[in-house]
């Protein structure tokens, strides 16, 4: 059974049908160009956009799956912090707890993971994009939950915690949990278990990277031409 499957496409129009299945205990890049649908098939893939077609969850189907259990299925992180609210990193990443019961558990531990403890009583309007990334990350890993779907995660990291964060995700990965996230660096993809590759709004590709990054798909989707894989030096055709 797949941790996740797609029959879909966003009703929205933004997304051509998709017919996609995950693996469980996987570590997933979505790639793309820009405006290739990424985004938009993450939302899909969280319930967050309604869609034609079926999205299933562990062999659930995603439409009969109660919204508050739906937290303890899969956790989302979208690209780019935003907070109404001036809540403390504590508050925030606590509301991953949500839909166990506010129980607190693995709090100060996912704080300590994405180095955010000493910042844990600051206000997240105060915080860089990268530090606000870090608290959004800390909430989804404690939903505990089996599909962590991440929108870019690593675009406002800096070196050192964007190591840390794919560490984190294989780690994930390993003990179960499928992770799905968008990225832009093909160096990067070439190290996960897995590639799905949009292009125009629909799959391009899915499959291992050194079986689907090849010059020739390289090429095609991204307009650019590989002199090693891997090692991948780029430039314009």
């Amino acid at each position: 059974m797949n941790a996740l499957d797609i029959r879909a496409a966003a009703v929205t129009g933004r997304l051509l049908p998709v017919s996609l299945g995950l693996p469980r205990g996987s570590l997933i890049g979505l790639v793309g160009p820009n405006g290739a649908g990424k985004s938009t098939l993450l939302q899909v893939a969280a319930g967050i956009l309604p869609a034609s077609g079926q999205v299933v969850w562990q062999g659930r189907d995603l439409a009969k799956i109660p919204f508050i259990e739906r937290a303890r299925y899969a956790a989302w992180v979208p690209h780019g912090a935003h907070f109404e609210f001036g809540f403390s990193v504590r508050s925030v990443v606590s509301q991953g707890r949500y839909a166990h019961g506010d129980d607190e558990k693995g709090v100060d531990e996912a704080l300590a993971r994405l180095d955010l403890t000493a910042l844990a009583d600051r206000s997240v309007n105060h915080l860089s994009d990268g530090e606000r990334a870090r608290v959004l990350l800390a909430r989804a890993l404690v939903t505990e939950a089996p599909l962590q779907l991440w929108d870019e995660p690593l675009a406002a990291l800096d070196p050192r915690h964007g190591l840390e964060v794919l560490r984190l995700a294989r780690t994930l990965a390993a003990a179960g949990a499928t992770v799905l996230f968008s990225l832009h660096d093909l160096r990067v993809a070439h190290g996960l278990d897995h590639v799905v590759v949009l292009r125009e709004r629909a799959l391009r590709a899915f499959g291992t990277p050194a079986d689907i990054l090849t010059p020739e798909l390289l090429l095609d989707v991204f307009a650019v031409r590989a002199h090693t894989v891997p090692g991948l030096t780029l430039d314009l055709p």
